[in-house]
């Protein structure tokens, strides 16, 4: 039986996706939150059940958290691993939705259908965009292809504290040829994506300390040092006037763009203006020599997050604070290492103090840069899928943010993963009112039809 027919069980079989997708989505399944943890449980046992009910053999696992979903089919063929997750974020502020986060429902919009509900693009949407193309495949072949492990986390919106050691732990089991993760995005409505590099990230908090209290203006105001004046002069420097970073060794590990890649991202119908314009600016403040996507996707950054001292109330407090405070992220690219980073800003910083000054930092850490490598012919074979579905060639594209399991997957099983996702710049993800377009849910189950056509 061909792909065709699998595709047209996709179709069919439609509303009854759909609502699977909306039981899903009315479990509030919220990771952060302790009160939701029996929640979190009831969404893995719903996702245990509906795999076996398509030949998986699933088991909701234990971790000192939320538990792992972890299910398996199939003993021949090439072996691919899916990742998703499950829980999703808090819906405060809750007086901003327009209906119940947690009671999905199908709306019309003057952009198309939609499905309206917390979690239904991040990412319980889209992980049943895989599932759902498993189940129309058995539904038709009686068998699901090749070897395929299915891994689906519930903290991934809490920082994923367990999830390196459960990796660790099982790691005979989890290693694939390949993984694939559906929590990413199309390059535009109508342009399918394959992410292929994913910046990693670096933060540090600091505090600059002077005298041991704070002080009265009017009679130390001049001779004693001011910290808010040696952070923000200290910080004012942090970028040179072609905003380059200036904290020495910084570009060490930076490695340029390939052509073949560049010339692709120059081809994309991506707005340069108007997206600086949708938030009301205007002139690119990264590195004049690169485009726009360039510096999201591919440059390194550094960005103050929060700065504070002294009083910030009403009216005046005329006083010299003791203490001045500030927030420093960096989006890393390459082979840039986050602790090598973080130590050569502290060491800049700290090279920069004036005498009765003193820098405290805190809750430094990070996390490194992910870069797929597309020479593997799988990646080529998902971009032809992927191509063919929405009828626009697919994009290799990067993502100026950080998806941490990327990572993992080549430093703890060794193995790649290929980032395809559906979800569309308007979904307001970790916002009120998320919403997952039908198209995207109904051909991203049509999408990874054809992609475990080709893989398999």
């Amino acid at each position: 039986m061909s792909l065709q027919t699998v595709l047209d069980t996709i179709d069919q079989s439609l509303p009854e996706a759909t609502d699977r997708l909306l039981d899903l989505l009315r479990i509030p399944s919220i990771s952060t939150d302790p009160a939701f943890k029996g929640d979190c449980d009831r969404a893995a046992d719903w996702l245990v059940e509906d795999l076996k009910t398509i030949g998986f053999e699933a088991a909701k696992r234990p971790t000192p958290g939320h538990p792992m979903v972890v299910a398996h089919a199939g003993t021949e063929g090439p072996h691919i691993l899916f990742y998703g997750h499950y829980d999703v974020q808090p819906v405060d502020p809750l007086n901003l939705w327009h209906r119940e986060p947690f009671d999905p429902q199908i709306e019309d919009t003057a952009k198309g259908r939609v499905i309206r509900g917390r979690g239904s693009a991040d990412d319980k949407g889209q992980l049943m965009t895989f599932i759902e193309a498993c189940r129309a495949w058995k539904a038709v072949h009686g068998t699901l292809p090749g070897r395929i492990t299915i891994f689906l986390e519930g903290e991934e919106e809490s920082g994923s504290p367990s999830l390196i050691p459960f990796m660790r732990a099982h790691a005979e089991e989890l290693r694939s040829d390949i993984a694939l993760i559906c929590d990413t995005g199309m390059f535009d409505a109508r342009t399918p994506a394959i992410v292929t590099m994913l910046r990693g990230l670096a933060k540090v908090e600091l505090t600059v300390h002077a005298a041991n209290k704070d002080l009265h203006s009017g009679m130390f105001g001049g001779p004693a040092m001011n910290p808010i004046r040696v952070l923000t002069k200290i910080l004012g420097g942090l970028h040179d006037d072609k905003g380059r970073v200036t904290v020495p060794g910084f570009y060490d590990d930076v490695e340029e763009l390939p052509d073949a890649i560049r010339q692709q991202w120059q081809s994309l119908p991506f707005d340069h203006a108007g997206f600086l314009g949708d938030v009301d600016l205007s002139v690119p403040a990264g590195e004049v020599d690169r485009t726009p996507l360039e510096q999201i996707w591919s440059r390194p950054t550094a960005e103050i997050n929060g700065i504070w001292g002294g009083y910030t109330g009403a009216g005046f407090k005329t006083v010299l604070p003791a203490e001045a405070h500030a927030k420093i992220s960096f989006r890393l690219v390459s082979k840039m290492d986050p602790d090598k980073i973080n130590a050569a800003f502290q060491s800049w910083f700290e090279a920069q103090l004036p005498a009765d000054c003193t820098v405290e930092f805190k809750d430094v850490n990070g996390s490194p840069a992910s870069v797929m490598e597309i020479g593997d012919p799988a990646f080529e074979k998902a971009r032809a899928a992927l191509s063919e579905e929405w009828g626009t060639e697919a994009a290799y594209v990067g993502a100026g943010g950080s998806i941490p399991i990327a990572g993992y997957f080549k430093e703890i099983l060794g193995m790649d993963a290929m980032l395809i996702g559906f979800g569309r710049d308007d979904d307001q993800m970790h916002s009120p009112n998320e919403k997952y377009d039908m198209e995207s849910f109904h051909k991203g189950i049509r999408s990874w039809a054809r992609v475990l056509e080709k893989l398999t």
